[in-house]
């Protein structure tokens, strides 16, 4: 089972690795690759007067401190918020509002990928219809939500953190078409650009809803006519031609009725703009899964490397050495089983959930030849045959 699934595990390390770089997380350690652009002394006399940092065992970082922080990290976080006490109120809103950045840009390019499909059945009246109000319904909704929350991060600086306002107040804001009093707005003509944002959000709904249905309906009543009108030779079947224009305008039946069946098609429409407004709303909070998954994986490493091995390396006593051994032998079992093994196929799961639930059904239909898996066993098959 591992070396059919090898190419998989080989793939999960080296992201697991790149995310470990990335939080610069170890088993719950850092890794000081670049020099910490902290220097916590100056806020140790700013606060405390003092600047023996051994007399405060804990550690909070300020950065409302005036030369505390004085640079940015080359890649990564910085090592020194493993040890402060605040970590996890830093950790906590940055890993959320990534994994709503990455969601959506990730749904986006779902979107994105479906002009390949129409392009490759030749549908290209499909782009204007279903892709362009698809789009817009996505990015006038949740693409400004991103940039709400780049645009908070860039313009509101540590002096004035205090003063940052809400964005989930001012998301909920937009739709209900209100102001509140003690969270101001973030820019100029806020609340402006936000009605405009929501009406053309809107008004895409219609056109994905009737937009594909009565272009398929009027061709197919053009096609009729002219069949019934005349142009076509006395030896040609017109039945056979309607049919035939009616199985190139339909995306999900091979086989089309003789009669277009106009109530069929604006029901399947209505399905799919149901099931895609109301997708965008929960599959944008289903990457949120990222967030949990991620502090869920740190403080389990933190619990295992507190509570188990560091332990053992309290004293320096050399028959502490019979405790270290012991409790390494602990540490690595419950690191193997339960981060790697336990962590890793729920890490799997989730991202293969994140695959074909929120991503694929952007662009996905199914209805194609039947997926066949790289396999080392067919190609051979396939050398051998004639």
């Amino acid at each position: 089972m591992f070396f059919e699934g090898r190419f998989l595990i080989l793939l999960m390390g080296i992201f697991s690795i790149y995310t470990g770089l990335i939080y610069n997380d170890c088993f719950s350690l850092s890794l000081s690759i670049f020099p910490s652009a902290w220097h916590v002394q100056p806020m140790f006399e700013h606060v405390w007067g003092e600047s023996d940092l051994g007399k405060y065992p804990y550690l909070a970082l300020d950065p409302n401190v005036s030369s505390v922080f004085e640079g940015v990290y080359p890649f990564g976080i910085d090592p020194i918020w493993h040890l402060a006490n605040n970590k996890l109120n830093f950790l906590n809103s940055f890993k959320m509002k990534m994994s709503v950045i990455l969601g959506i840009i990730h749904m986006c390019f779902g979107v994105s990928l479906s002009v390949f499909n129409y392009i490759h059945f030749k549908k290209r009246w499909l782009i204007l219809l279903v892709f362009v109000p698809e789009m817009l319904f996505m990015l006038c909704l949740f693409g400004y939500l991103v940039f709400l929350i780049v645009y908070k991060w860039l313009a509101y600086t540590v002096v004035r953190s205090q003063e940052a306002p809400s964005i989930l107040i001012h998301f909920i804001d937009m739709f209900l078409f209100t102001t509140s009093a003690s969270n101001e707005d973030l820019y100029e003509s806020q609340r402006a650009v936000q009605i405009v944002l929501f009406m053309v959000a809107l008004l895409s709904v219609p056109v994905l809803l009737l937009g594909k249905p009565l272009y398929l309906y009027y061709q197919h009543r053009n096609t009729y006519r002219t069949c019934r009108g005349g142009y076509r030779s006395l030896n040609e079947d017109c039945g056979n031609s309607i049919n035939q224009s009616n199985d190139s305008m339909e995306n999900d039946d091979s086989n089309v009725p003789d009669d277009f069946d106009s109530a069929d098609v604006f029901m399947k429409q209505a399905i799919h703009t149901i099931e895609y407004c109301l997708s965008c709303i929960s599959n944008t909070a289903s990457y949120l899964r990222l967030w949990a998954l991620s502090l869920a994986h740190a403080e389990l490493s933190e619990v295992l490397w507190t509570m188990v091995l560091r332990k053992g390396l309290k004293d320096t006593e050399y028959y502490w050495s019979l405790a270290l051994f012991i409790t390494f032998a602990f540490f690595a079992v419950l690191t193997v089983a339960i981060l790697l093994i336990m962590e890793g196929l729920s890490a799997f799961l989730h991202a293969l959930r994140l695959h074909w639930v929120e991503f694929q059904n952007k662009f996905y239909v199914g209805t194609g030849y039947r997926f066949m898996p790289f396999s080392f066993s067919l190609l051979c098959v396939a050398d051998v045959s004639p």
